[in-house]
């Protein structure tokens, strides 16, 4: 197979070819052209996505996963992290025309304090250490647990673990050759989380300019997954008996695009990730990326942050001589034509096309 048009990050106008699913940019005899201009994008990356939890709540059969799995590689998404799964998706990685998963395990919470039957809960929390490493030792490189949840017993947000107890398990998981990520909320769960050395947090909605000091300090990562703190106010029109909590999400809600600005604005990595499953359809990694620039990233920053920039903080890597062929082509440069995004002209895979068909004739 044989590109020739821009491609991203280098915004370099140059020839690629690919070969026994590999990119090389040394010319390859006899090989088919694909297209003759238009935008070469490393594949999409959704790093907080939930292949296995069906939409609307609970489990997915494996038919219902690889459906999934589907609608995100046809929306230009090849890499996802699976920020949690109640099934194991294994079996998606025997289909080549299937995107790449990155897996965290199951979530690992406390019972009552978190959604039924998703997670692993733990009665004593001095068994979260034995549990995260069980967890890194199951999954692709990566642990999730559940920072905070609403306790009723108080009517708001409250962390789940001791802080102690978040080191033990943190450094659990880091022995046993594993990143940790951690739901969170709000306020209270923040600074114990990244003192404890944790490796990135979803959602984040509580920073503060302090919080967000102590992740630049520790090199703590956000996936922010904007579009899914759309369904805070709808959260909180359904807590009527817990009225503190509902006045705090909808708090949260309201401030989320400048605290994401100001953690991207202070140094904090932050990459794009959708919550798909569950609340949020797949597919709309598009719609992160929008929102991500709405928090202000720019159109650059915020396409790299659901692409090139993703993959090298997942360890993969973009359009380079070797690397597997996975990428994006757009007709229109995707940064200035966000409209593009969701609809990518083709979609090549381990070096095959899985979507699209006829030239891409946009301008350069």
């Amino acid at each position: 197979m044989h590109l020739r048009g821009v491609v991203l990050p280098d915004d370099e106008v140059r020839d690629i070819w690919v070969r026994a699913g590999a990119v090389s940019f040394e010319p390859v005899s006899d090989a088919e052209t694909l297209c003759r201009t238009g935008w070469i994008v490393p594949g999409l990356v959704d790093a907080h996505c939930h292949v296995g939890i069906r939409h609307g709540g609970g489990h997915e059969d494996r038919a219902g996963a690889v459906a999934q799995a589907e609608i995100e590689r046809d929306a230009g998404a090849l890499l996802l992290r699976d920020a949690g799964s109640p099934i194991d998706t294994r079996f998606i990685d025997e289909r080549a025309d299937l995107p790449r998963i990155i897996r965290a395990g199951r979530h690992i919470a406390r019972p009552k304090r978190y959604i039924r039957e998703l997670g692993i809960e733990l009665d004593d929390e001095r068994d979260l250490p034995e549990i995260v490493a069980e967890q890194a030792r199951f999954g692709d490189g990566w642990v999730k647990i559940v920072g905070d949840w609403i306790d009723r017993s108080v009517g708001d947000l409250r962390p789940l673990w001791s802080d102690a107890i978040l080191k033990e398990a943190i450094d659990a998981a880091h022995a046993n050759g594993a990143r940790v990520t951690a739901h969170v909320f709000g306020e209270d769960a923040l600074p114990g989380l990244i003192n404890a050395g944790i490796d990135c947090l979803e959602h984040g909605t509580g920073l503060t300019d302090d919080t967000v000091e102590l992740m630049v300090e520790h090199g703590t990562a956000l996936v922010p997954t904007l579009i899914n703190i759309e369904l805070f106010p709808e959260i909180a029109d359904g807590a009527g008996k817990f009225p503190t909590y509902a006045a705090h999400m909808r708090d949260l809600h309201r401030r989320v695009r400048e605290t994401v600005g100001n953690a991207h604005d202070a140094g904090v990595p932050i990459y794009a990730g959708t919550d798909a499953g569950g609340g949020i359809r797949h597919g709309r990694i598009a719609d992160e990326i929008a929102a991500l620039r709405g928090a202000g990233l720019s159109s650059h920053d915020a396409l790299g942050a659901a692409s090139w920039d993703a993959r090298g903080w997942l360890g993969r890597p973009g359009i380079e001589p070797g690397a597997p062929a996975d990428f994006v082509v757009y007709h229109e440069d995707p940064r200035t034509h966000p409209e593009v995004l969701g609809n990518p002209d083709y979609v090549v895979l381990r070096g095959e096309v899985v979507k699209g068909g006829g030239p891409v004739t946009g301008h350069r």
